[in-house]
């Protein structure tokens, strides 16, 4: 159990000391990448640039005790960071400690809302996030994050918004108050940053970019020019504190805290097997991995953090620099309580317009439009998903983007489940093999008397009515020479009362025109279905078939099943 709950006890004690030199240099790369895009996530959220030190410390202490992923390195991130945001945004509240008192207790929901979720094993929940609609979202809100950094850029005062319209609307009323040093400071940053790129991706531009900016303003002082600084940072580690609770509070951050937690763990589930299956390892377990993080989130909300996930650009840093084990982690938290303990005074002088150029650089990456073109090209519904996603988040907001983008993703599921595929089979000449009549027309051999119906899709209530239609509709166009119809149904893996309602009504109609019904490759859970509500009596146990051409033979009176084919065809749960 404990072992389970707290991985690190399986592998600690196998840990040889050949595998700490790449566990230290993974630590200390993430760390140096982790402290200058912590400060500047934290700006993202509302909060001061230290609380993104104080969320890169603690969570991954727990993480590096409780997480089933290696390579995985988590902290504060560009999305999440907009969404806490957009969530203080949404309260009439005021006051920097009454933000921050907010924003913890959105932290202690995030993670308890995780936690919950894991002791109930909802990791498949992820599945019902559409690729197209994460892909909308997460683009429209790399947008609004770029587009949130201008006023930096520009050294000018604007109201906050995660409304593409109100930025751009603001940028524009204040744009005659630009700075040109901080122009100069931020475009710097960001080729600065391109070339490291450029030159080796190993190397920590983020903190090339900021040790730059610092001794720039250093020698120039800029920052009596009107040049904004970060100033004072706090020295020292993050004090316990209580967290207030609201009930009013807790009501209006609710569907936030829900959206950060499955948007947190969809994160770090899609980061970790997406590296894991480079290597064609899968050890990360998904409810394993909502405990890890919700109790990150959970603790991590006492100790002045704010809601953390899964970093891409750093994960994948963490895995080029050879990671071992989960102690990179530990190092890299180390690395950061040191910053905290003795080093933060010498980011007095980093420019805002620094950190403005690392977050642009970071969030440009979330922008998928190689992955819109080819849905462009190859589904254009899931294409016009992601789309509406997408303009839904940039012009109405985040919450209503993602709540939106979600209700269209299961809208357009249960579209097609109510109208599935299904095909008219016939059989390849000179072969054994049945297949839509329409993909090979001139090479199928089509029995005017017999009807080959595959149904690609569950039978239920959603689309039952289509079943009986099309299947209808395929039988009156062979005419009065119909003389049987096979159902292949390997495709039908369930079917619930209103279907077997409508395969009832559709048996007997077949019957009173004396056409046989027949089944060819029926799974078990549907044939266990058909014999405990009876149907299959109706069906008779002669008219089950393991193959399709099994049943074919079988109607054209050349070959009958053996008692194996039988057992095979007939087996269910409860009929041994």
């Amino acid at each position: 159990m404990l072992k389970r709950v707290f991985p690190i006890f399986k592998w600690l004690p196998e840990y040889h000391k050949d595998l700490l030199l790449g566990d230290l240099k993974a630590g200390t790369i993430t760390a140096v990448m982790l402290i200058p895009q912590g400060l500047a996530y934290a700006i993202i959220a509302g909060l001061p640039p230290v609380y993104g030190l104080y969320a890169a410390l603690l969570p991954q202490i727990i993480y590096a005790l409780m997480g089933t992923s290696r390579q995985v390195a988590i902290g504060p991130v560009a999305l999440d960071s907009l969404i806490v945001a957009t969530a203080i945004g949404s309260l009439s509240i005021s006051g920097i400690e009454s933000i921050i008192a907010a924003v913890l207790l959105l932290t202690l929901l995030v993670g308890g809302l995780q936690i919950l979720m894991g002791i109930m094993r909802m990791g498949v929940l992820v599945n019902y996030l559409s690729k197209p609609v994460i892909s909308g979202f997460t683009s429209a809100a790399a947008v609004i994050i770029g587009m949130s950094q201008v006023k930096y850029f520009l050294g000018i005062e604007t109201s906050s918004s995660n409304q593409l319209q109100h930025i751009l609307a603001s940028l524009y009323q204040n744009i005659g108050s630009t700075q040109l040093i901080s122009v100069v400071v931020c475009t710097s940053t960001i080729l600065l940053i391109l070339i490291s790129r450029k030159i080796d991706r190993r190397l920590p531009a983020p903190l090339i970019a900021t040790l730059f900016g610092i001794a720039l303003v250093a020698i120039t002082r800029w920052d009596l020019q009107g040049l904004s600084v970060v100033g004072h940072i706090p020295e020292g580690l993050p004090e316990f504190i209580g967290t207030e609770i609201s009930t009013e509070l807790l009501a209006q951050l609710l569907p936030l805290a829900f959206a950060l937690a499955v948007l947190g763990y969809m994160e770090i589930i899609s980061i970790g097997k997406g590296i894991e299956e480079k290597e064609e390892q899968f050890n990360i377990k998904p409810n394993q991995e909502l405990l890890a993080l919700g109790t990150t989130n959970f603790f991590g909300a006492f100790f002045q953090s704010y809601p953390i996930s899964a970093s891409f650009s750093r994960s994948a840093v963490n895995y080029q620099s050879g990671v071992k084990t989960n102690l990179a982690g530990l190092i890299s938290a180390i690395w950061v309580g040191l910053f905290l303990l003795f080093f933060t005074q010498t980011f007095y002088y980093l420019p805002i317009a620094v950190l403005a150029g690392i977050i642009m650089v970071a969030v440009f990456g979330l922008i998928d439009i190689r992955y819109a073109k080819t849905l462009f090209h190859t589904q254009k519904d899931e294409f016009f998903l992601l789309v509406v996603t997408m303009l839904i988040t940039l012009f109405l907001g985040i919450t209503q983007g993602i709540t939106l983008g979600v209700l269209l993703s299961l809208l357009l599921m249960v579209v097609r489940s109510s109208k599935p595929h299904y095909a008219v089979l016939g059989q390849i000449k000179s072969t054994q093999y049945y297949k839509n009549i329409e993909r090979f027309e001139k090479d199928i051999l089509i029995d005017p008397e017999l009807l080959i119906f595959r149904y690609d899709s569950q039978l239920f209530f959603g689309n039952r009515d289509y079943f009986k239609t099309v299947l209808t509709k395929e039988a009156i166009q062979k005419g009065s020479q119909l003389r049987g119809v096979i159902l292949v149904a390997r495709g039908i893996t369930y079917i619930d009362s209103s279907g077997l309602s409508t395969l009832q009504s559709m048996i007997k109609w077949f019957h009173d025109k004396d056409v046989r019904f027949m089944v060819a490759g029926a799974i078990g859970p549907a044939r266990d279905i058909l014999h405990n509500s009876k149907l299959d009596l109706l069906i008779e146990e002669k008219n089950f078939f393991a193959k399709t051409k099994d049943a074919v033979d079988n109607f054209k009176g050349v070959s009958y099943p053996t008692e194996i084919q039988k057992k095979v065809s007939n087996q269910t749960s409860t009929k041994k």
